[in-house]
């Protein structure tokens, strides 16, 4: 028989552990703060100045440390290389491991290892992934004075197009297209970044570029659509980006299930098309809470303005789904690695 008693050592149990909960999340919330308050946070970005992935980590960059307990500041720094590998071989091996250290790179880095390991030196399943700001869609793009205005272009005509580096999507991409369906595309890597690729097209370097993204089109090169400079042939993607109906998906090529099974591994990595990663091994209430500020700055206001203001689009990823990604992708079926392995290898590339 339940007394009043009971009832009341009962009540004082629960309000004990509810205390215990709020006093141990308050004293987790304390211990970051002093370590944070007073620090600098090295943002390391993958590519040179002036392109997309640059763009969004400068801008997460000025409001990320508004939600971070104790308010470090968060200093973007430039470290380009191979598409971006140099970054993440930085941050995994060398960067320090106490949550003073992030970066951005190539949303392909992730899978890497398991589709090309030449030069990698981590495990993208034990990155400490922040999240993404954004899903994507890429795009195959061509100076419209080159005559290749459609999909049957792509696919009867020779041209050149421009890459950053192996792993990064203007490689993996143009390679991937060129093994599948044999075009005839010649790919010159190496470029910094992004941007250096918009100059190189504008000079005419290069006839185009497969692997672009069409938020970056949007908000660093609108003037190249909007004068009609370019034309956008392919959509690199799982799904249609709603600015481009009438565009072909990359799946319209193929009917044959093998290959399409190997491209969504290679194109799943477009979910988590702006990541930011922790080196693995940081100390759990710190990967708490970068991961928490992550998901309160996709939602702070000021943030979000800076973001529309730049023309960048925000679809946030969680660290979480992101974590959830790559296991999926790493969990894949033997076969549909060893095509996807092969669709992106790469003999020809300059």
């Amino acid at each position: 028989m339940t007394t009043p008693r009971t009832r009341y050592r009962a009540c004082a149990v629960v309000a004990s552990l509810a205390f215990a909960a709020i006093s141990s999340g308050a004293h987790a919330q304390d211990a970051v703060a002093s370590f944070y308050k007073g620090r600098t946070i090295q943002l390391y970005i993958g590519y040179s100045a002036g392109g997309g992935y640059d763009a969004y980590a400068r801008v997460l960059a000025r409001h990320l440390g508004d939600h971070i307990p104790g308010n470090p500041v968060v200093v973007p720094q430039n470290i380009p290389g191979a598409g971006s590998l140099r970054s993440a071989n930085y941050l995994y091996v060398i960067a320090p491991k106490d949550g003073t250290a992030i970066a951005t790179f190539a949303r392909g880095m992730a899978m890497q290892p398991l589709l090309d390991p030449t030069g990698t030196q981590y495990d993208g399943r034990k990155f400490t992934w922040l999240g993404s700001i954004s899903d994507e869609v890429s795009v195959c793009a061509f100076r419209s004075d080159k005559g290749i205005a459609t999909l049957d272009d792509m696919k009867t005509k020779s041209y050149t197009v421009g890459g950053t580096g192996p792993g990064a999507d203007t490689d993996v991409f143009a390679v991937m297209l060129r093994n599948l369906f044999q075009l005839r595309m010649k790919i010159v890597s190496g470029y910094p970044g992004g941007n250096d690729l918009v100059l190189a097209l504008e000079r005419g370097e290069i006839d185009g570029r497969c692997g672009w993204s069409w938020g970056s089109i949007i908000s660093r090169s609108k003037a190249l659509l909007d004068e009609k400079k370019i034309d956008v042939t392919l959509q690199i993607a799982l799904a249609k980006h709603e600015d481009l109906p009438t565009v072909p998906l990359i799946f319209d090529m193929t009917q044959d299930p093998k290959q399409i099974a190997a491209m969504r591994l290679i194109v799943a990595r477009n979910t988590m098309a702006r990541p930011f990663a922790a080196p693995p091994g940081i100390p759990e209430d710190r990967k708490a809470a970068l991961r928490a500020a992550f998901d309160a700055t996709m939602r702070d206001p000021a943030f979000l303005d800076e973001a529309r203001r730049g023309d960048l689009e925000v679809r946030p990823v969680s660290g979480a789904a992101v974590d959830k990604i790559v296991a999926e992708i790493y969990d894949s079926p033997p076969d549909v690695i060893a095509l996807a392995k092969a669709a992106i290898k790469d003999d020809e590339t300059h």
